[in-house]
C-alpha cells in the first residue's frame, strides 16, 4: 500500500471484507455499540448499512474505551450487497461523521476474524512534556508539565515485558477471565516535547495501558524508583497501583495478523509521530506460547496450561 493507491471502481468485492478504520474517540463512549451513547461501532454500522441498503454488523480487532483514538482499527463484516472497493470506501466516508474514516477495504477468507485472528495489538500513548498547556494537540495528547526522565521510565518498563499476571494494572470492573497477558515490547522515547509510550502485546486488560502509563509517569517525575513497575507487578493488587492516565493520550495504532491475509501496510500513527517513519509489519512478532496457540488454533481461547486467553 502507498499513500496514494487508487481504489478499484469496476469489480464488486465478494465474500467477507476487512476494513482499516481511523477515528478520534473524543466524542464517543468507545468502540462498542451502546444504547445510551454514541459509539464508533454504531456510526460505522449506520454508514455501511446506507451503502449496502441493508443492515450491516461489524466486528472489531479491539474494543477501545471512551475517549481513546485509533489510527489502525481493523474491522470485518459479511456484506449483504456487492459494491466495489471505491464504492465501500467512498460510500462509507460520505455517511460517516468527520471524526471517523475508512482508510481501505479488502476481501479476506471466510475464516478471517478481526478479533480472533489477531496475533498482536499495538498502542502508543503520547504525552506533551512542557511547561505550557498544549492547544492544537489538546484532544489527542496528555499534558505533563513536570520534567520526565524518559530513560528511567524506559528502564523501569522492561520489568513488564513478557508473559505476566497484570492484576495490578487492570481496572476494577475488568471482565477478563484471566489477568495474564504477553507484552512483546514496551518502549518509552522522547521526540522533542513528545514522550511516547509504545506498547505491543497479544491483548490488553481493561485500562491496562493507561494504568501502566500512570505508574511510569510517577517514575519519570522521580516520585518512584526504577524498580517500581516490578514491585507493582509482583503485588498483583490493583488497589495498591498508581493513577490511571487520561484516555485522550491513548492511540490504537496497529493490529498484526498472519501474512497470508495480506492486509495493507500503513504508516503507524498518530500523525504527531509520522516523522518516526515506521510502518506496520516492520517488527517481527516474538515467538511465545500465546502466539503459537493463536497461529495453530485461531478460534481457541484456552491456553495449554489451563489459563484462558482473552482476545479482546
Amino acid at each position: 500500500m502507498t499513500l496514494f493507491d487508487r481504489f478499484d471502481e469496476t469489480t464488486p468485492l465478494t465474500g467477507r471484507l476487512a476494513m482499516g478504520i481511523e477515528y478520534d474517540g473524543s466524542g464517543y463512549c468507545g468502540f462498542q455499540r451502546l444504547s445510551h451513547a454514541a459509539s464508533i461501532q454504531g456510526a460505522l454500522e449506520h454508514a455501511l448499512s446506507r451503502v449496502a441498503n441493508a443492515p450491516v454488523r461489524v466486528h472489531a480487532s479491539g474494543r477501545t474505551d471512551s475517549g481513546v483514538h485509533a489510527t489502525r482499527q481493523i474491522i470485518h463484516f459479511d456484506p449483504p450487497a456487492l459494491r466495489t472497493e471505491k464504492g465501500w470506501v467512498f460510500g462509507a466516508n460520505a455517511n460517516l461523521p468527520r471524526d471517523i474514516a475508512v482508510r481501505w477495504v479488502k476481501a479476506v477468507p471466510d475464516d478471517f476474524h478481526s478479533r480472533l485472528s489477531a496475533l498482536a495489538r499495538r498502542y502508543r500513548y503520547v504525552l506533551v512534556n512542557q511547561l505550557h498547556r498544549p492547544v492544537l494537540e489538546r484532544a489527542n495528547v496528555t499534558w505533563c508539565r513536570d520534567p520526565l526522565d524518559v530513560d528511567a521510565m524506559h528502564r523501569a518498563a522492561q520489568a513488564l515485558v513478557g508473559e505476566n499476571d497484570f492484576s495490578s494494572f487492570r481496572a476494577a470492573g475488568c471482565r477478563s477471565k484471566t489477568p495474564w497477558r504477553h507484552l512483546h515490547f514496551l518502549e518509552v522515547t522522547r521526540h522533542g516535547p513528545l514522550v511516547t509510550v509504545d506498547i505491543q502485546g497479544n491483548a490488553f486488560l481493561h485500562h491496562m495501558i493507561r494504568n501502566v502509563v500512570g505508574a511510569l509517569v510517577s517514575v519519570g517525575r522521580g516520585a518512584q524508583q526504577e524498580d517500581y513497575m516490578g514491585r507493582l507487578l509482583a503485588l498483583k493488587d490493583r488497589k495498591q497501583g498508581d493513577v490511571t492516565a487520561p484516555a485522550c493520550g491513548l492511540h490504537f495504532v496497529d493490529v498484526r495478523y498472519e501474512e497470508a491475509f495480506a492486509l495493507p501496510e500503513e504508516p503507524l500513527g498518530p500523525g504527531l509521530l509520522f516523522s518516526t517513519g515506521e510502518w506496520t509489519g516492520e517488527r517481527p512478532i516474538p515467538d511465545s506460547h500465546m502466539v503459537r496457540l493463536r497461529r495453530g488454533r485461531p478460534r481457541m481461547a484456552e491456553c495449554g496450561n489451563g489459563r484462558r486467553e482473552s482476545v479482546s
